[in-house]
């Protein structure tokens, strides 16, 4: 079996964002679950993005992942625009609203993924609707760890194809409000619980400021965030913990408790980068050298 060009396959959304917080505004800017979680996953590893654009996509933004040395096979471009968002965060920047959603050429999006893709290891199904994770599925050829991703809306709408996707993954990952949405708990103890029957073996939870944690039938792992001095924007901070752990974990070439362990740190860490600026952009000015920094940093912070 020939040896695959990537290690780890991603799958999800690209946009071009509108973005309010409390103090700055920043509009047509690079977004989308793919582009922060394989620029996360590419300090680490050969990461392959599948993803859908318009043709208005901008050349700079293309630019912006191959400095990254991001595959760019699966990127599909089509004759329309891309998908668009917009938001505005509240003066805690925890709760924000949609401002307006162009799903342009996103809406019939349907990933394809080339053949090396279909021999990579290690898969992140990006947050997107249940039947496409489904799909893409159907194409991969024995990966050794799948990640999944999800929302509420695919909660409240297509659970019944949630909950297949799910049993077919290695682990989940959702925040707080949709582990309780999914299963009606209130506890995220018994949340996790009752998401573990569906047969992933491990759920993470995300809690935005407040980190992490990773259940297993057997313990529970508790991971705080890294604390900031600078924090601008919090869009596609999840994508980018997600993504940075999956890299870490296909540079590890495990999938043990332990390795997942650790993995989280460097997704962490990661994700503080990341929301210290708008898009990528403070990611596109940090190497590894400077994650390993803070990630030793963090790790003397939490030592007992």
């Amino acid at each position: 079996m020939p040896t695959p060009s990537i290690d780890l396959a991603i799958v999800g959304s690209i946009g071009i964002d509108t973005i309010e917080t409390p103090t700055e505004k920043h509009e047509e800017i690079l977004g989308g679950s793919v582009s922060y979680a394989c620029a996360a996953a590419s300090f680490f590893t050969h990461t392959g993005m599948v993803g859908v654009v318009g043709t208005d996509f901008p050349q700079a933004f293309r630019d912006t992942w191959n400095n990254m040395n991001i595959d760019l096979e699966g990127l599909q471009t089509v004759d329309g625009k891309t998908f668009r968002w917009g938001g505005v965060y509240h003066e805690n920047m925890d709760n924000r609203d949609t401002l307006f959603t162009d799903l342009g050429v996103f809406e019939t999006f349907s990933p394809e993924l080339p053949e090396d893709y279909k021999e990579a290891p290690y898969l992140f199904l990006g947050n997107i609707h249940p039947a496409l994770q489904l799909h893409v599925l159907e194409q991969v050829r024995d990966p050794k760890f799948i990640l999944i991703d999800t929302m509420d809306l695919w909660i409240n709408i297509h659970k019944e194809n949630l909950t297949k996707v799910i049993g077919k993954c290695h682990m989940l990952t959702l925040n707080e409000s949709e582990a309780q949405l999914f299963t009606g708990e209130h506890t995220l103890n018994q949340a996790a619980k009752k998401l573990l029957q569906l047969g992933p073996e491990y759920v993470l939870i995300k809690k935005g400021g407040n980190g992490s944690m990773l259940f297993t039938k057997d313990d529970i792992f508790l991971l705080h965030a890294y604390p900031l001095d600078t924090f601008k924007d919090p869009t596609g901070a999840g994508d980018t913990f997600a993504g940075g752990l999956m890299g870490a974990l296909a540079a590890s070439g495990k999938t043990d408790k332990e390795a997942i362990r650790q993995a989280m740190v460097h997704g962490s860490v990661v994700a503080s980068f990341g929301v210290e600026e708008f898009s990528l952009d403070r990611l596109v000015q940090i190497d590894r050298d400077e994650i390993e920094i803070r990630i030793s940093e963090f790790k003397e912070m939490s030592r007992i």
